[in-house]
């Protein structure tokens, strides 16, 4: 009998089942495309480590290159093991209750069909995505880096964009990635901190969670009218909670705006098209009508900002300090901005660096 929050088996059977197909394309394309790929991503840690300042060791994360049901796999793999702290709560509370245990199973089942069906809306979007929770084999750092082959075929049919500049493109992102956790072995531990610390904060009394339904269901009725800006992310969260989210969307609006900054600046010697490519992809960002609903509703449009308030603050730092000043970003976790910094980079250079930004 399951235990688990979320039954994983039908998670991925359901998302599977769901997910859209992808683009049409011959063998000989698909392969051409896994193999550019797989080229691309390998080429890529030479420019990352060049425009950053960062150096670490070649290959030191598996690539893959999946189609969408790999991606819906390896990223129930990746919740599950990020679960499993509250997983084992739940089940220990449960187990104390009668009929706990026959009450998880089903909840589990329905958890997972729902879960499922989150997978596969997200399946078609991801380009690319590193995995830094992936434990690795022994004596491997860690972290997996994920390329979606159709997904990136789409993309650059539907924007007509050059396929072998668009490739690197992409791997300029993911890449940035794996150096950032590789480059900064703490980090990886303090985001397990701070998942833990909203685990070890999550009420999972019965009439707690019916009180938080309840809330979910108005404020969710209240953003699709329009009148609130809400997530399903802001619908369970304690005040203790907020405040430990708000420090990890921090570091993830670092972290994804400092390689959005970093695949820009490879600049047109090594992606020609690379300012028609942002160009065209920031305009795709723009997701509209029920598609902009889902976004908002499951937290994504928060995502978007992460990307270009990121990439301010990146950009403005560098500009201030220069890339060598930019690094001390990764001494620690005292180092790593707050939110307020994210928002006001000279706040950040000044706490640091001792210094205001140059016209501040």
């Amino acid at each position: 009998m399951s235990t688990a929050m979320v039954d994983w088996n039908v998670a991925v059977k359901t998302a599977r089942k769901l997910v859209k197909p992808g683009p049409e394309i011959s063998m000989e394309g698909a392969l051409s495309a896994v193999a550019e790929l797989r080229d691309a991503a390998e080429r890529a840690e030479t420019y990352v480590q060049q425009v950053t300042g960062l150096t670490v060791p070649s290959a030191t994360a598996p690539v893959l290159v999946v189609d969408r049901p790999g991606w819906i796999q390896a990223n129930a793999d990746a919740f599950k093991t990020i679960m499993e702290p509250l997983n084992v709560r739940a089940s220990q509370r449960l187990a104390a209750t009668r009929g706990g245990a026959q009450l998880q199973q089903v909840s589990s089942r329905v958890s997972g069909a729902e879960v499922g069906a989150l997978l596969s809306y997200l399946a078609p979007k991801i380009l690319g995505q590193f995995d830094p929770f992936y434990p690795g084999e022994p004596g491997e750092a860690g972290g997996r880096l994920l390329l979606v082959a159709p997904n990136v075929v789409m993309v650059e049919r539907e924007l007509k964009l050059d396929p072998a500049d668009f490739r690197l493109w992409v791997c300029l992102h993911e890449e940035t990635h794996r150096v950032q956790f590789t480059a900064v072995p703490w980090l990886r531990e303090y985001l397990n901190d701070q998942v833990e610390q909203i685990v070890g904060t999550t009420d999972l009394e019965p009439g707690v969670v019916l009180e938080m339904i309840k809330n979910a269901v108005g404020k969710v009725g209240e953003a699709i009218r329009g009148n609130q800006e809400i997530s399903i992310v802001d619908l369970v969260q304690t005040p203790a909670q907020r405040e430990t989210v708000e420090r990890i969307t921090a570091v993830m609006s670092l972290l994804e705006g400092h390689a959005d900054v970093v695949m820009d600046s490879v600049g047109p010697s090594v992606v020609p098209s690379v300012d028609t490519i942002r160009a065209r992809f920031n305009v795709r960002r723009q997701a509209q009508g029920i598609d902009r609903l889902v976004r908002k509703l499951l937290g994504l449009d928060a995502k978007m900002r992460q990307y270009r308030d990121g990439a301010k603050f990146c950009n403005q730092v560098i500009d201030a300090v220069g890339m060598d000043g930019f690094n001390r970003v990764w001494i620690g976790p005292q180092t790593l901005p707050t939110p307020a910094e994210i928002a006001d980079p000279s706040l950040w250079v000044k706490r640091v660096h001792g210094t205001s930004p140059k016209g501040s």
